[in-house]
């Protein structure tokens, strides 16, 4: 039986109202959703952008302090003025349905961009690896936001 997309698309987002965790068809978990990072009270929401998975920033203690925080440590001096609130920092990751590659993460922090890895450790946790050149790599580890 095939369900109409009107169904399937109240159906996903009746889930989410819900609380439960996304998951793909087959009812794996996915790292799609809002995050907590263990740093500054941060929340990074993961999306599909395509047929990859990006992140932008939601919020963080920083970001609640001063809503209008810039992106003043990019190393393009032509960026700086952006927000930091929506900023997408996670772009190009594939792969799944536990383990995404070839993404690139920036950090706000220092204004760089790193190679990274996403892995779905269970459907409240996910390792994200972000490496200057392996093995200089950190990771950390994320709870899913309720």
């Amino acid at each position: 039986m095939t369900l109409p997309r009107p169904f399937l698309a109240l159906a996903a987002a009746l889930m989410l109202a819900a609380g439960a965790a996304p998951t793909h068809a087959a009812g794996e978990a996915s790292p799609i959703g809002v995050w907590k990072t263990p740093d500054d009270n941060g929340q990074i929401e993961i999306f599909a952008c395509g047929a990859k998975l990006c992140g932008k920033i939601v919020s963080s203690a920083q970001i609640r302090a001063n809503p209008g925080l810039k992106d003043s440590a990019n190393k393009d001096p032509a960026l700086r003025s952006r927000p930091l609130k929506g900023l997408v920092l996670m772009t190009g990751f594939s792969g799944g349905p536990s383990r995404w590659t070839g993404g690139a993460i920036y950090r706000p922090q220092d204004g760089g961009t790193y190679q990274g890895t996403i892995d779905l450790v269970d459907a409240s946790t996910l390792k994200l690896k972000g490496c200057v050149v392996a093995p200089l790599c950190q990771t950390q580890t994320w709870k899913r936001a309720s």
